[in-house]
């Protein structure tokens, strides 16, 4: 028999890829996606078991099909499309995941665990160190938001770690997920016409590309390689950074610099208007950025992306086609008006 394998939040795009890769596993017999809405999404041949991982009924179905192994996805900064609301998805992150941790507790049959968390739990503060470790702690810890939902599951499943020692526990803080298909608050501040910056400030930014997301759940889920070891909290970022002012040129996007007293305005109209959920956090980290070493990810882990930082968002900002200020075409004209200026002007 093969590993039977259950994973969280397969309604979203991200868990129902996840679901369609995994099943090509050999060591997979069986693969089991759980979501409180049905899909729109196909699963290939995965099993869909509509529960809402909040109530206790996800403990039976652990028992009754005898999972093994446990992908949970469903930790998320915003609600799935326009349904729910950010209560909701704070009782899913929170909730959900000690009903969850607490069904594997009870059931034998698990024996990994595999969390998607964010590496929003570091925060974004001015006196933040240049990089971030699995263990550097926050110099202020999240005061609200998806951050402090982070922050919360993974204090949860460090407690199940301790509780089930038998279980390989894997934690993977992902950086700002970029790609075709992605969708997420950072997402929808870089679709805006114009990008509202804080005045003064420059952040560096990281990157994970979606499909290497995959990938490094799929590896995390699957048995160690020799040398390599499936459990522990992991840093999942591509290499290298981008200033907001150079992503905001790649994407052809003009920028809008305010004070941040008027940033934070600007991000409560447009978070009102639902053009995109321009968050307190979110303004922290267009503020002051994050980055973050991913040498445990390499050396321990063992896996390595396909995506820099810098490709995971060219590959991004291809999909959403030239802005205002395509780069090429600025370029073109900024060499033309060069060629028109006299020659030697200014020079006696």
């Amino acid at each position: 028999m093969g590993k039977v394998v259950l994973v969280t939040g397969v309604a979203r795009q991200l868990g129902g890829r996840f679901v369609r890769r995994i099943q090509r596993e050999p060591d997979v017999d069986r693969v089991i996606g759980v979501d409180a809405m049905p899909p729109e999404h196909h699963l290939g041949g995965a099993d869909f078991l509509r529960a809402d991982i909040r109530h206790p009924t996800i403990g039976r179905l652990l028992a009754e099909h005898r999972v093994d192994t446990v992908v949970h996805m469903d930790v998320n900064g915003t609600p799935l499309g326009k349904r729910g609301s950010r209560a909701t998805v704070k009782e899913t992150n929170v909730i959900g995941t000690m009903q969850l941790l607490g069904a594997c507790q009870k059931t034998p049959s698990v024996k990994r665990l595999v969390v998607k968390s964010s590496t929003n739990v570091y925060g974004s503060a001015p006196r933040d160190p240049a990089i971030f470790t699995e263990t550097t702690p926050p110099k202020s810890l999240p005061s609200g938001g998806f951050a402090k939902d982070a922050v919360e599951v993974e204090g949860y499943v460090r407690g199940f770690a301790r509780r089930r020692p038998d279980v390989a526990v894997c934690v993977l803080r992902f950086a700002n997920i970029l790609g075709p298909r992605a969708d997420s608050p950072l997402t929808q501040y870089f679709g805006l016409p114009a990008l509202p910056t804080v005045l003064g400030f420059d952040p560096r930014l990281q990157f994970v590309h979606e499909d290497d997301v995959i990938e490094v759940l799929r590896t995390a889920a699957g048995e160690p390689r020799r040398g390599t070891l499936n459990s522990g909290t992991f840093n999942i970022a591509g290499d290298g950074v981008l200033l907001l002012s150079q992503a905001a040129r790649r994407l052809g996007r003009p920028t809008l610099p305010f004070f941040l007293p008027t940033v934070t305005w600007v991000g409560s109209a447009l978070r009102s208007a639902g053009m995109t959920d321009f968050s307190p956090e979110q303004i922290r980290l267009l503020t002051h950025g994050r980055v973050v070493r991913t040498t445990q990810m390499r050396e321990t882990l063992g896996f390595e992306p396909r995506y820099t930082t810098a490709g995971a968002f060219e590959d991004y900002a291809r999909s959403r086609g030239p802005g205002l200020l395509p780069p090429a075409t600025l370029a073109r004209t900024v060499d033309r008006i060069a060629a028109a200026l006299p020659a030697g002007r200014g020079q006696n």
